[in-house]
C-alpha cells in the first residue's frame, strides 16, 4: 500500500487503469471534468468513465473499489441513487490521507447506453485512458434536439414564473422571510441563470449554476454574481424587481434568435 502522501490524482488513475484495462469486457476508460475543459488546479476531483459489457456493470465497480483500495483505506464513499434499468453505476470516493478535494467520480457505462457523457460542446474533450480498438467514439452534437430542449424549457421557465413567483410577494407580505429569500435562490435566480445560459451558453443550459462563472460573458457573472449577495428584506426585493426584468428581459432576447 502506497504512503497517503504519495497519493497524487496520476498515481490513483494509474493504479485504476492497471486494474481495469486487462479486464476483457472493458471496452474503454475515460477522464472528464476539469481535464476535458483544461481547467485542471488544485481543487479538481477525478472525474473518470468506464464503457463495459452491460452485464459487468456492478463487477467492474467492484473491481475499481478494489484497487482503490490496495492504495489506501476508503474514507468515505457514497452512492448516487440509480433509476432502475439505467445505463449506469456511479460511486464517489475518498482516499485517507488525499487532499479532501480529491475525490474520486467514477461511473461505469453500459456498452448499449446511447449516452457516454462524450459530446466535447458539453462535457469538454474527453481523454481517453484507454479505447480498445477505438470502440468507442465521440459524438456529435445534436443541435435540432438541444433547440428542441432549449425551447421547450423556455416555454416552461415563463409558464412557471408566470404562475408562481407571486409566492415571493406573499411571503414577504406574511414576513416569512427565510421562505422568501429560499424562493429567490431556488426559483427566481435559478430561473434567471438557466435563461442566462440559454442565451450565453445553451449547451450547458441545465447546469446551473455550475461553472457558471466560466461560461457566461464576464460581464454577465459579475451582473449575476452581485444578485445572489443580499443584506436584508428591502435589498432582497429590490434584488427580486431587479432579476425578474433580467429574466423577461433574457426571455425576449431568446425568442429574437429563435
Amino acid at each position: 500500500m502506497n504512503s497517503p502522501g504519495s497519493l497524487t490524482r496520476d498515481t490513483i488513475i494509474g493504479a485504476l487503469v492497471a486494474a481495469l484495462e486487462p479486464l476483457p469486457h472493458v471496452r474503454a476508460m475515460w477522464e472528464g471534468g476539469s481535464p476535458a475543459f483544461r481547467r485542471t488546479d488544485e481543487w479538481s476531483d477525478i472525474d473518470l468513465y468506464v464503457d463495459t459489457d452491460d452485464e459487468c456493470v456492478a463487477e467492474v465497480l467492484a473491481a475499481a473499489e478494489r484497487a482503490l483500495l490496495a492504495l489506501a483505506p476508503i474514507e468515505r464513499r457514497f452512492d448516487p441513487p440509480h433509476p432502475p434499468g439505467g445505463g449506469y453505476l456511479q460511486a464517489f470516493f475518498h482516499l485517507r490521507g488525499t487532499s479532501p478535494f480529491l475525490l474520486v467520480d467514477l461511473a461505469v457505462i453500459k456498452h448499449s447506453s446511447p449516452e457516454k457523457f462524450l459530446v466535447p460542446e458539453i462535457h469538454g474533450k474527453a481523454i481517453f485512458l484507454f479505447n480498445k480498438g477505438d470502440q468507442i467514439r465521440i459524438p456529435p452534437l445534436d443541435r435540432a434536439a438541444l433547440a428542441r430542449r432549449i425551447g421547450e424549457r423556455s416555454t416552461r421557465l415563463r409558464a412557471r414564473a408566470d404562475m408562481f413567483w407571486i409566492f415571493f410577494d406573499k411571503f414577504l407580505a406574511r414576513g416569512h422571510e427565510i421562505e422568501a429569500i429560499d424562493f429567490y435562490n431556488r426559483l427566481i435566480l435559478g430561473s434567471l441563470v438557466e435563461v442566462l445560459r440559454i442565451r450565453h451558453s445553451p449547451e450547458h443550459h441545465d447546469f446551473g449554476t455550475y461553472y457558471a462563472s466560466l461560461d457566461l460573458p464576464p460581464a454577465v457573472a459579475s451582473r449575476l454574481r452581485a444578485l445572489f449577495f443580499v443584506r436584508d428584506a428591502a435589498d432582497l426585493r429590490a434584488k427580486r424587481d431587479t432579476a425578474a426584468a433580467w429574466f423577461a428581459e433574457t426571455l425576449s432576447e431568446i425568442d429574437s434568435v429563435r
